[in-house]
């Protein structure tokens, strides 16, 4: 027979005049190390105990100790778009990720997922020999193919990954996740009441995964990229280590600015003349805050603080774990942030973040009133601009911003087999493209110019590897790009010019400002009226670079793209109709019916003997969110906005047997009506005096409550005891804005 896999024995007629022959499997060198890429989330420049700040992260700090500090390391603004870079070794705009994997403008810069003309270093270093484990944050494959229908194609699992544990969206709640385990949603293990806690599941996997393969395999070296949640909002941590952090803050954000600069300077992370930059705008003087804007700023710092301690423990533990099996010496440790200190929290901060993203000022003489839930279940926080911009410290601006504070983050690396100089610094600049270099390079792995039958885009980084031995040599990267949504910058050979852009102002319009950072580090000293050559020559560079890597057409577009549904290829049908079959698992918000902010209509056909009751669907959290379900043989409607629950019983009972039950849902201005609907029939109203434009970042569940409970009326999922034979959601537009105003608000907490 034709032979379609390559062999080079005999086949005689018999075994006795026949040779066998066994394929070479790819092996790594036998020395080859395993690579571990530690990935946090939306974490400041200073914001670790080792780049200068007074929070607790020993267990980072021991691996700086014993390893080397990368004080001049640099990331995109936002985090799909740096994830995308870290793992492919090219610019986020040549693989397809502009933004945030949410959004797809039609253009090859933003398509909401990483091209195959890139492969990760996953799929590289799979078939080189490595094992692959993800964990944790994804937040590369376009939100509205992240259902259970997927298509998979751009799942960890089909990007590389030979296992993968955690989410696929920007955010999820700490204490109640949407988790994905490899290919298929699963319920967290255990509940928050009885210890559950993200992060600590994630490190869990991380450690089961690699014992697995060592076990089994001790010759394969692995690759995991463990990806927390942490420190992205909201700001959730275990009780215990909250209540370490009372009251350590209340000499506010100038204070620990300062204090945290000084110690930069001492530890040689910045140099000696470095300034620290002003406020940004928007940032008050502490001594300025009345008693309960400081109350408030100081307990939301106190939850980030929580938080990242309580990280820094969970990666003390993999340490720990790897050290137990003989591992640690030959594994390279790489931890990173993916952008800068967040601005998503507003000048006072947020108990309730998704009240930022629906317009709701909060204020802190409100807020104070719930102190004591902030960083708990119950909350959804995100710490005001100050301590930002103190998390961000000596740098100006915040994530989103090509400004250092947006792009600046720490870098460490730790290798005890090959990195001697231990507790080193080095000052280098380095980009994230520079991540896929290093690991590829000292795995012995090269990245292919043909992947799977694909033409492969040339890496855009290089190895760092050459600094691991001594600071004493001159950086081989001299020029790169930044933008996002308009926000623009260009580095080179120690100068960069900068421009954070003002949406709806022409982009010829926008003022550059420029800096030698070589010296400024803080982007203080702007020497665009003095060295207009210069700029011109700097602007001029960036206008090439953004053609060759694809960052054009310039497009200040954000929050808007996530109203681009109705398109062939989504899975939002265009008569804005959704039917859906239970059992089905949990629905993530962009890929289900868009409830929020709009009309809309629901029928459910149910089958239930007397007695039974449950939820027939529910849409958010304890937080915020709706939820329609049947108790006590009523109907019942539970809107709960931020924890005011507004609910309305059906004045009839539910028929037993086969019935139809539902609502509608009518927007007016900001407020919306309810009418209760029984076999087609009215049965009960109420008026909503707010309406919600976006519940959360947690999926739409049929036939139980997924997550923490969105009503106060039951307690856990309270899954439906009848038949949930379907249930049909249409889309109702009653005017124009509609689609508009939803999607303008719907997706911003996702950055």
């Amino acid at each position: 027979m034709e032979q379609y896999e390559p062999f080079e024995g005999v086949i005689g007629r018999t075994l006795d005049d026949s040779t066998a022959w066994w394929p070479t499997p790819a092996r790594p060198a036998p020395d080859s190390p395993n690579v571990v890429v530690i990935l946090i989330d939306d974490l400041g420049f200073s914001h670790f105990g080792c780049f200068g700040s007074d929070l607790t992260t020993p267990n980072i700090d021991a691996l700086a100790q014993g390893g080397l500090r990368y004080t001049n390391f640099h990331v995109t603004p936002l985090c799909s778009p740096t994830r995308a870079a870290l793992l492919t070794g090219r610019n986020h705009h040549s693989v397809g990720m502009r933004g945030l994997s949410n959004w797809n403008s039609g253009f090859p810069n933003m398509r909401g997922h990483v091209t195959n003309h890139a492969a990760t270093m996953a799929e590289v270093l799979r078939e080189g020999g490595y094992t692959t484990f993800g964990v944790g944050k994804w937040h590369l494959v376009s939100m509205e193919d992240s259902s259970s229908a997927g298509p998979f194609d751009q799942w960890p699992l089909q990007r590389g990954f030979d296992r993968f544990y955690g989410f696929l969206d920007g955010e999820t709640d700490q204490f109640a996740p949407d988790l994905i385990y490899d290919n298929h949603r699963i319920e967290q293990p255990r509940s928050a009441q009885d210890g559950y806690h993200l992060s600590e599941d994630l490190v869990e996997h991380a450690l089961g995964f690699i014992h697995d393969s060592k076990s089994v395999r001790p010759d394969r070296p692995f690759f995991t990229y463990l990806a927390f949640g942490a420190t992205h909002a909201p700001h959730q941590a275990p009780a215990p280590y909250l209540a370490r952090h009372r009251g350590r803050y209340d000499d506010g954000w100038d204070a620990a600015r300062a204090r945290w600069f000084a110690r930069q300077k001492q530890m040689g992370v910045i140099g000696e003349h470095t300034q620290l930059a002003p406020r940004n705008d928007g940032v008050e003087p502490w001594d300025s805050l009345s008693d309960n804007e400081r109350r408030l700023a100081a307990r939301l710092q106190e939850a980030f603080a929580a938080f990242l301690e309580h990280t820094d423990e969970q990666i003390g533990r993999l340490v720990r774990g790897l050290t137990s099996i003989g591992e640690i010496d030959n594994t390279l440790i790489l931890l990173m942030s993916d952008n800068g200190a967040s601005q998503e929290g507003g000048p006072f901060g947020v108990l309730h973040e998704m009240k930022y993203f629906n317009f709701i000022p909060e204020s802190p003489d409100e807020a104070v009133k719930r102190l004591e839930e902030i960083g708990g279940p119950s909350s959804h926080s995100n710490y005001p601009w100050g301590w930002a911009q103190a998390g961000n410290t000596p740098f100006k601006w915040y994530k989103q911003n090509t400004h250092e504070g947006g792009v600046h983050v720490p870098l460490i690396a730790h290798w005890p087999r090959a990195i001697s100089d231990h507790g080193g610094l080095r000052h280098q600049f380095h980009y994230v493209t520079d991540i896929a270099a290093t690991v590829l390079g000292v795995a012995g792995v090269e990245m292919p110019q043909v992947y799977r039958g694909l033409e492969q885009i040339p890496l855009a980084g290089s190895s760092i590897a050459y600094s691991f031995a001594s600071n004493d040599v001159e950086g081989t990267r001299t020029t790169q790009y930044f933008e996002m949504s308009g926000h623009r910058a260009i580095y080179h050979e120690g100068w960069k010019a900068v421009t954070r852009h003002q949406r709806g102002v022409c982009f010829d319009d926008d003022d550059w400002e420029l800096y030698h950072v070589g010296e400024d580090q803080s982007e203080c000293r702007n020497l665009a009226g003095t060295m207009p050559e210069k700029l011109a020559e700097l602007i001029d560079l960036w206008w090439r670079e953004a053609q060759e890597f694809g960052a054009l057409p310039l497009d200040d577009r954000g929050i808007e793209l996530f109203g681009a549904r109705f398109r062939d290829s989504s899975p939002h049908p265009r008569s804005r109709h959704y039917t859906y079959l239970p059992p089905l698992s949990p629905v993530p918000p962009q890929a289900a019916a868009g409830i929020g902010g709009r009309s809309w209509d629901l029928k459910a056909q149910i089958e239930r003997p007397l007695g039974a009751g449950g939820v027939i669907m529910a849409s958010g959290t304890e937080n915020a969110g709706i939820s329609i379900f049947i108790q006590d043989e009523l109907l019942v409607v539970d809107y709960n906005i931020f924890g005011e629950h507004h609910v309305v019983r059906s004045t009839d009972q539910v028929p037993t047997g086969l019935s139809e039950v539902g609502l509608e849902f009518r927007r007016g201005g900001n407020d919306a009506d309810v009418t209760l609907m029984i076999d087609a029939q009215p049965s009960g109203s109420m008026h909503v005096p707010f309406l919600m434009r976006t519940f959360a970042t947690t999926p739409m569940s049929f036939g139980r409550d997924c997550g923490s409970p969105v009503s106060n009326a039951y307690t856990g999922e309270n899954e439906f005891a009848g038949r949930l034979v379907r249930v049909d959601i249409q889309l109702v537009s009653t005017r124009g804005a509609d689609e508009q105003v939803v999607a303008q608000r719907e997706g911003m907490a996702r950055q």
